[in-house]
Protein backbone atom coordinates (compact mmCIF):
# COMPACT_ATOMS: atom_id res chain seq x y z
CA UNK A 1 0.00 0.00 0.00
CA UNK A 2 1.06 3.70 -0.91
CA UNK A 3 1.30 6.09 1.72
CA UNK A 4 -1.42 9.20 1.15
CA UNK A 5 -0.93 12.70 3.62
CA UNK A 6 -3.38 15.77 2.74
CA UNK A 7 -4.39 18.17 5.93
CA UNK A 8 -7.06 15.22 7.08
CA UNK A 9 -6.33 12.12 6.02
CA UNK A 10 -2.96 10.15 6.35
CA UNK A 11 -2.95 6.37 5.58
CA UNK A 12 -0.07 4.20 5.57
CA UNK A 13 0.05 0.08 5.25
CA UNK A 14 -1.90 -1.51 7.63
CA UNK A 15 -4.85 -3.70 7.96
CA UNK A 16 -8.40 -3.53 7.04
CA UNK A 17 -10.23 -2.26 10.15
CA UNK A 18 -13.77 -3.99 10.94
CA UNK A 19 -17.00 -2.65 9.41
CA UNK A 20 -17.95 -1.79 12.87
CA UNK A 21 -14.51 0.41 12.89
CA UNK A 22 -15.56 2.04 9.83
CA UNK A 23 -19.51 2.88 10.96
CA UNK A 24 -18.11 4.09 14.04
CA UNK A 25 -15.84 6.26 12.24
CA UNK A 26 -18.19 7.30 9.39
CA UNK A 27 -21.33 8.29 11.90
CA UNK A 28 -18.92 10.25 14.70
CA UNK A 29 -19.06 14.07 14.55
CA UNK A 30 -15.62 14.29 15.16
CA UNK A 31 -14.00 15.63 11.63
CA UNK A 32 -10.55 14.20 12.61
CA UNK A 33 -12.29 10.85 12.26
CA UNK A 34 -12.02 10.71 8.51
CA UNK A 35 -8.65 8.72 8.66
CA UNK A 36 -7.09 5.57 7.44
CA UNK A 37 -9.47 3.28 9.20
CA UNK A 38 -12.28 4.70 6.91
CA UNK A 39 -10.83 5.11 3.58
CA UNK A 40 -9.08 1.09 4.07
CA UNK A 41 -12.41 -0.26 5.74
CA UNK A 42 -14.33 1.22 2.52
CA UNK A 43 -12.43 -1.01 -0.10
CA UNK A 44 -13.57 -4.05 -1.13
CA UNK A 45 -17.01 -4.09 0.17
CA UNK A 46 -19.72 -6.79 -0.26
CA UNK A 47 -22.85 -6.33 -0.77
CA UNK A 48 -24.04 -7.28 3.10
CA UNK A 49 -21.60 -4.32 3.95
CA UNK A 50 -22.99 -2.16 1.77
CA UNK A 51 -26.42 -2.74 3.61
CA UNK A 52 -25.07 -1.83 6.66
CA UNK A 53 -23.40 1.38 5.51
CA UNK A 54 -26.59 2.54 4.07
CA UNK A 55 -28.17 4.16 6.65
CA UNK A 56 -25.00 5.75 7.94
CA UNK A 57 -24.26 7.09 4.99
CA UNK A 58 -27.46 8.42 4.58
CA UNK A 59 -27.13 10.21 7.77
CA UNK A 60 -24.17 12.04 7.00
CA UNK A 61 -24.69 15.75 5.84
CA UNK A 62 -24.59 16.76 1.76
CA UNK A 63 -20.56 17.97 2.66
CA UNK A 64 -19.27 15.27 4.38
CA UNK A 65 -19.82 12.85 2.31
CA UNK A 66 -18.35 14.80 -0.83
CA UNK A 67 -15.30 14.92 0.94
CA UNK A 68 -15.11 10.94 1.64
CA UNK A 69 -16.24 10.14 -2.06
CA UNK A 70 -13.81 13.34 -3.08
CA UNK A 71 -11.05 11.16 -1.32
CA UNK A 72 -11.89 8.06 -2.55
CA UNK A 73 -11.89 8.72 -6.07
CA UNK A 74 -8.79 10.40 -5.78
CA UNK A 75 -7.64 7.12 -3.93
CA UNK A 76 -9.20 4.50 -6.12
CA UNK A 77 -6.42 6.08 -8.95
CA UNK A 78 -3.28 6.30 -6.49
CA UNK A 79 -3.51 2.72 -5.13
CA UNK A 80 -4.79 -0.07 -7.22
CA UNK A 81 -5.51 -2.64 -4.34
CA UNK A 82 -7.97 -0.42 -3.00
CA UNK A 83 -11.31 -1.52 -4.32
CA UNK A 84 -14.28 1.39 -4.57
CA UNK A 85 -15.78 -0.77 -6.86
CA UNK A 86 -19.12 -1.53 -4.60
CA UNK A 87 -19.26 2.16 -2.67
CA UNK A 88 -19.03 3.88 -5.93
CA UNK A 89 -21.60 2.16 -7.28
CA UNK A 90 -23.93 2.43 -4.58
CA UNK A 91 -23.41 6.46 -4.49
CA UNK A 92 -24.10 6.76 -8.12
CA UNK A 93 -27.71 7.04 -6.37
CA UNK A 94 -26.81 9.57 -4.23
CA UNK A 95 -29.21 12.50 -3.48
CA UNK A 96 -26.37 14.90 -3.79
CA UNK A 97 -24.92 15.98 -7.55
CA UNK A 98 -21.26 16.20 -6.43
CA UNK A 99 -21.25 12.79 -5.10
CA UNK A 100 -22.92 11.50 -7.95
CA UNK A 101 -20.21 12.67 -9.69
CA UNK A 102 -17.09 11.81 -7.57
CA UNK A 103 -18.58 8.14 -7.71
CA UNK A 104 -18.37 8.32 -11.66
CA UNK A 105 -15.06 9.16 -11.30
CA UNK A 106 -14.23 6.29 -8.88
CA UNK A 107 -15.69 3.77 -10.99
CA UNK A 108 -13.07 4.63 -14.11
CA UNK A 109 -11.58 1.37 -13.64
CA UNK A 110 -15.02 -0.36 -14.52
CA UNK A 111 -15.24 -1.20 -17.97
CA UNK A 112 -18.39 -3.89 -17.75
CA UNK A 113 -21.44 -3.25 -19.63
CA UNK A 114 -23.88 -2.91 -16.90
CA UNK A 115 -21.65 0.51 -15.38
CA UNK A 116 -21.73 1.88 -19.14
CA UNK A 117 -25.46 1.41 -18.83
CA UNK A 118 -25.84 3.40 -15.46
CA UNK A 119 -23.90 5.91 -17.51
CA UNK A 120 -25.84 6.03 -20.22
CA UNK A 121 -29.27 6.60 -17.94
CA UNK A 122 -27.42 9.48 -16.12
CA UNK A 123 -26.28 11.06 -19.47
CA UNK A 124 -29.71 11.60 -20.44
CA UNK A 125 -32.04 11.67 -17.26
CA UNK A 126 -29.79 12.75 -14.54
CA UNK A 127 -31.24 15.94 -12.89
CA UNK A 128 -27.77 17.51 -12.61
CA UNK A 129 -26.19 19.12 -15.89
CA UNK A 130 -22.90 18.36 -14.44
CA UNK A 131 -23.59 14.67 -14.02
CA UNK A 132 -24.70 13.80 -17.22
CA UNK A 133 -21.87 15.51 -18.82
CA UNK A 134 -19.38 13.51 -16.86
CA UNK A 135 -21.50 10.98 -17.44
CA UNK A 136 -21.12 11.70 -21.16
CA UNK A 137 -17.41 11.89 -20.74
CA UNK A 138 -16.89 8.75 -19.00
CA UNK A 139 -18.82 6.73 -22.00
CA UNK A 140 -16.15 8.02 -23.92
CA UNK A 141 -13.51 5.34 -23.05
CA UNK A 142 -16.68 2.56 -23.69
CA UNK A 143 -16.69 4.10 -27.30
CA UNK A 144 -13.23 3.17 -27.46
CA UNK A 145 -13.16 0.00 -26.17
CA UNK A 146 -15.86 -0.67 -28.96
CA UNK A 147 -13.89 0.36 -31.61
CA UNK A 148 -10.80 -1.58 -30.53
CA UNK A 149 -13.15 -4.96 -30.54
CA UNK A 150 -13.30 -5.32 -26.58
CA UNK A 151 -17.03 -4.38 -26.12
CA UNK A 152 -19.72 -6.24 -28.09
CA UNK A 153 -20.49 -3.96 -31.46
CA UNK A 154 -24.20 -3.49 -30.36
CA UNK A 155 -23.01 -2.08 -26.96
CA UNK A 156 -20.58 0.33 -28.02
CA UNK A 157 -23.25 1.45 -30.44
CA UNK A 158 -25.67 2.60 -27.42
CA UNK A 159 -23.30 4.48 -25.52
CA UNK A 160 -22.31 5.76 -29.60
CA UNK A 161 -25.31 6.86 -30.14
CA UNK A 162 -26.28 8.67 -26.73
CA UNK A 163 -23.27 11.00 -27.46
CA UNK A 164 -24.62 11.71 -30.96
CA UNK A 165 -28.10 12.74 -29.97
CA UNK A 166 -26.73 14.96 -27.12
CA UNK A 167 -24.16 16.43 -29.71
CA UNK A 168 -27.16 17.00 -32.23
CA UNK A 169 -29.09 18.38 -30.10
CA UNK A 170 -28.35 22.11 -30.17
CA UNK A 171 -30.73 22.83 -26.93
CA UNK A 172 -28.65 20.30 -24.80
CA UNK A 173 -26.23 21.89 -21.93
CA UNK A 174 -23.44 23.34 -23.48
CA UNK A 175 -21.24 21.23 -21.06
CA UNK A 176 -22.91 17.53 -21.80
CA UNK A 177 -22.34 18.56 -25.52
CA UNK A 178 -18.79 19.73 -24.97
CA UNK A 179 -18.30 15.66 -23.35
CA UNK A 180 -20.70 14.38 -25.63
CA UNK A 181 -17.91 15.69 -28.85
CA UNK A 182 -14.97 14.69 -27.23
CA UNK A 183 -16.23 10.67 -26.10
CA UNK A 184 -17.19 10.92 -29.44
CA UNK A 185 -13.92 11.63 -31.11
CA UNK A 186 -13.01 7.87 -30.00
CA UNK A 187 -15.24 7.09 -32.37
CA UNK A 188 -14.46 6.31 -36.33
CA UNK A 189 -18.11 7.54 -37.01
CA UNK A 190 -18.66 9.34 -40.33
CA UNK A 191 -19.86 12.84 -38.49
CA UNK A 192 -17.30 13.12 -36.37
CA UNK A 193 -14.92 15.19 -38.42
CA UNK A 194 -17.76 17.80 -38.95
CA UNK A 195 -18.57 17.92 -35.79
CA UNK A 196 -14.98 18.91 -34.89
CA UNK A 197 -14.88 21.30 -37.45
CA UNK A 198 -18.15 22.66 -35.89
CA UNK A 199 -17.21 22.78 -32.46
CA UNK A 200 -13.62 24.35 -33.32
CA UNK A 201 -15.16 27.46 -35.28
CA UNK A 202 -17.65 27.90 -32.06
CA UNK A 203 -17.09 31.63 -30.73
CA UNK A 204 -16.72 30.15 -27.20
CA UNK A 205 -13.38 29.39 -26.11
CA UNK A 206 -14.18 26.09 -24.28
CA UNK A 207 -16.14 24.18 -27.43
CA UNK A 208 -12.88 25.42 -29.14
CA UNK A 209 -11.10 23.67 -26.30
CA UNK A 210 -13.21 20.60 -26.34
CA UNK A 211 -12.72 20.57 -30.66
CA UNK A 212 -8.69 20.70 -30.18
CA UNK A 213 -9.04 17.95 -27.03
CA UNK A 214 -11.18 15.86 -29.79
CA UNK A 215 -8.83 16.63 -32.63
CA UNK A 216 -5.98 14.54 -30.32
CA UNK A 217 -8.69 11.20 -29.68
CA UNK A 218 -9.20 11.27 -33.40
CA UNK A 219 -5.65 9.69 -33.80
CA UNK A 220 -5.88 10.99 -37.00
CA UNK A 221 -2.85 13.17 -38.01
CA UNK A 222 -5.25 15.33 -41.12
CA UNK A 223 -6.00 17.44 -37.96
CA UNK A 224 -1.81 18.10 -37.87
CA UNK A 225 -2.02 21.89 -39.15
CA UNK A 226 -4.74 23.00 -36.62
CA UNK A 227 -2.88 21.65 -33.61
CA UNK A 228 0.48 23.04 -34.50
CA UNK A 229 -1.52 26.28 -35.03
CA UNK A 230 -3.07 26.15 -31.41
CA UNK A 231 0.19 25.18 -30.00
CA UNK A 232 0.80 28.80 -30.35
CA UNK A 233 -2.31 29.46 -28.95
CA UNK A 234 -2.83 32.80 -26.30
CA UNK A 235 -5.30 30.56 -24.48
CA UNK A 236 -3.88 28.75 -22.25
CA UNK A 237 -6.49 25.58 -22.19
CA UNK A 238 -6.43 25.81 -26.04
CA UNK A 239 -2.72 25.31 -26.07
CA UNK A 240 -2.63 22.65 -23.63
CA UNK A 241 -4.76 20.49 -24.95
CA UNK A 242 -2.60 21.37 -28.57
CA UNK A 243 0.18 20.00 -26.55
CA UNK A 244 -1.78 16.55 -25.68
CA UNK A 245 -2.89 16.35 -29.06
CA UNK A 246 0.30 16.72 -30.50
CA UNK A 247 1.64 13.76 -28.51
CA UNK A 248 -1.79 11.67 -29.12
CA UNK A 249 -1.06 12.38 -32.85
CA UNK A 250 2.77 11.68 -32.44
CA UNK A 251 3.23 14.65 -34.24
CA UNK A 252 7.63 15.31 -34.93
CA UNK A 253 7.26 18.92 -36.00
CA UNK A 254 5.85 19.19 -32.87
CA UNK A 255 9.06 18.56 -30.71
CA UNK A 256 10.61 22.65 -31.40
CA UNK A 257 7.19 23.85 -29.84
CA UNK A 258 7.05 21.24 -27.05
CA UNK A 259 10.95 22.14 -26.37
CA UNK A 260 9.46 25.60 -25.47
CA UNK A 261 6.38 24.54 -23.60
CA UNK A 262 8.23 22.73 -21.58
CA UNK A 263 10.16 25.36 -19.84
CA UNK A 264 7.08 27.57 -19.22
CA UNK A 265 6.11 28.60 -15.46
CA UNK A 266 2.80 27.06 -15.77
CA UNK A 267 3.11 23.22 -15.04
CA UNK A 268 0.11 21.63 -16.37
CA UNK A 269 1.22 23.03 -20.02
CA UNK A 270 5.35 22.05 -18.69
CA UNK A 271 4.07 18.52 -17.74
CA UNK A 272 1.78 17.69 -20.73
CA UNK A 273 4.11 19.17 -22.91
CA UNK A 274 7.63 16.72 -21.15
CA UNK A 275 4.33 13.59 -21.66
CA UNK A 276 4.12 14.28 -25.38
CA UNK A 277 7.27 14.86 -26.02
CA UNK A 278 7.97 10.53 -24.49
CA UNK A 279 4.69 10.11 -26.50
CA UNK A 280 6.64 11.45 -30.39
CA UNK A 281 10.06 9.65 -29.44
CA UNK A 282 12.69 10.17 -32.28
CA UNK A 283 16.11 11.67 -32.03
CA UNK A 284 15.42 14.97 -31.23
CA UNK A 285 12.49 14.16 -29.00
CA UNK A 286 15.02 12.63 -27.15
CA UNK A 287 17.37 15.59 -27.06
CA UNK A 288 15.21 17.37 -25.46
CA UNK A 289 14.23 15.14 -22.54
CA UNK A 290 17.83 14.67 -22.16
CA UNK A 291 18.48 18.24 -21.51
CA UNK A 292 15.84 18.73 -19.78
CA UNK A 293 16.29 15.90 -17.22
CA UNK A 294 19.67 17.00 -16.74
CA UNK A 295 18.33 20.73 -15.96
CA UNK A 296 15.72 19.19 -13.70
CA UNK A 297 18.76 17.41 -12.12
CA UNK A 298 21.03 20.73 -11.46
CA UNK A 299 17.85 22.37 -9.72
CA UNK A 300 17.35 19.57 -7.78
CA UNK A 301 13.62 19.44 -8.97
CA UNK A 302 12.80 15.53 -7.92
CA UNK A 303 9.29 15.84 -8.70
CA UNK A 304 9.88 17.28 -12.63
CA UNK A 305 12.85 15.17 -13.02
CA UNK A 306 10.41 11.65 -12.33
CA UNK A 307 8.25 13.41 -15.11
CA UNK A 308 10.93 13.35 -17.79
CA UNK A 309 12.69 10.51 -17.01
CA UNK A 310 9.13 8.70 -17.30
CA UNK A 311 8.78 10.43 -20.91
CA UNK A 312 12.46 9.50 -21.76
CA UNK A 313 11.90 6.12 -20.74
CA UNK A 314 8.76 5.94 -23.21
CA UNK A 315 10.47 7.91 -25.93
CA UNK A 316 13.50 5.37 -26.28
CA UNK A 317 10.98 2.19 -26.56
CA UNK A 318 10.09 4.00 -30.18
CA UNK A 319 13.89 4.14 -30.81
CA UNK A 320 16.20 6.21 -32.67
CA UNK A 321 14.34 7.58 -35.44
CA UNK A 322 15.82 11.53 -36.56
CA UNK A 323 12.61 13.15 -38.33
CA UNK A 324 13.17 15.93 -39.97
CA UNK A 325 11.12 18.79 -38.65
CA UNK A 326 9.15 21.34 -40.55
CA UNK A 327 10.31 24.89 -40.24
CA UNK A 328 8.07 26.66 -38.47
CA UNK A 329 7.58 30.66 -39.57
CA UNK A 330 6.10 31.78 -36.14
CA UNK A 331 7.79 29.97 -34.32
CA UNK A 332 10.04 33.05 -33.55
CA UNK A 333 6.59 34.76 -32.63
CA UNK A 334 6.00 31.77 -30.24
CA UNK A 335 9.45 32.25 -28.42
CA UNK A 336 8.76 35.78 -28.16
CA UNK A 337 5.49 35.23 -26.04
CA UNK A 338 7.28 32.79 -23.75
CA UNK A 339 10.08 35.64 -22.79
CA UNK A 340 7.32 38.21 -22.62
CA UNK A 341 5.32 35.98 -19.83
Amino acid sequence: MFDYDDDEVEIRQREKPSLDVVLKALASKDGNLLSADIYYGLSGLSSEEIDRIRPVWRGLDDERRRKLMRQVADLSEADFELDYGALGLFALDDPDAEVRQAAIDTLWIDNSVAFMSRLIDMAKTDQSDTVRAAAMSELGRFILMGEYEELPEREAQRAQQVAITAWNNKSEDFQVRRRALEALANSSHEMVPGAILEAYNNPDILMKVSAVFAMGRTCNTSWAGLVMTELGSSEPEIQFEAARAAGELGLPQAVRYLDVLASRRDTEIREVAVWSLGEIGGDKAIRVLTRLADQAEEREDDEFLELVEDALANAEMFGSLDFELDELDHLDDFNDDDENE
